[in-house]
């Protein structure tokens, strides 16, 4: 059973990370041979990463859109070096399945893929939950409730430390 934490929480760390979002699209759902060859990879790489804690890989959430069938993985690294590493690494999971992506689909159109990166300096963040379980960065940094300087966007932004002031609905 999931664990709610009822109230105002954010995320907390005074380091860098990077943020890494990651996905694909199917566009041609009759193709499954192709697609499932591309969405059966990704749970051998995450076994991987969440074995290896060395590798840099912090965690990650997934999520999954039935029209257009697309996914969404938004991954959290301790770095952009340990991520592009694990990339380029022949002896990890990821490189080979590039390899076959490119070699039995590369440029047919049947699935699409995509990424984005973020290198997130320390202090650039902010995130509140409300009423949540841990989620995103709260699973990966410290958990903390949503008071004091923690209270608004801005102040964990670093800025305005003067107390909240409730403004009318």
């Amino acid at each position: 059973m999931t664990t709610i934490f009822p109230g105002r929480f954010t995320a907390q760390t005074d380091r860098p990370f990077v943020v890494f979002l990651i996905g694909m699209r199917i566009n041609r759902p009759l193709q499954f041979r192709k697609w499932f060859q591309v969405a059966s990879a990704m749970p051998a790489m995450l076994r991987e990463l969440y074995s290896q804690p060395e590798l840099g890989f912090l965690g990650a959430e997934s999520f999954f859109r039935l029209w257009p069938l697309e996914t969404l993985m938004v991954s959290y690294w301790d770095s952009y070096e340990k991520l592009e590493d694990y990339a380029r690494n022949r002896s990890r999971a990821h490189l080979p399945a590039w390899v076959k992506f490119n070699q039995t689909i590369g440029t047919d159109g049947s699935v699409g893929i995509w990424h984005e990166t973020y290198l997130v300096q320390a202090g650039q963040y902010e995130s509140v939950y409300g009423n949540m379980p841990q989620f995103g960065l709260s699973k990966i940094f410290e958990h903390v409730p949503a008071q004091g300087r923690y209270e608004t966007a801005r102040r964990r932004l670093g800025g305005d430390n003067q107390p909240a002031v409730a403004t009318p609905e």
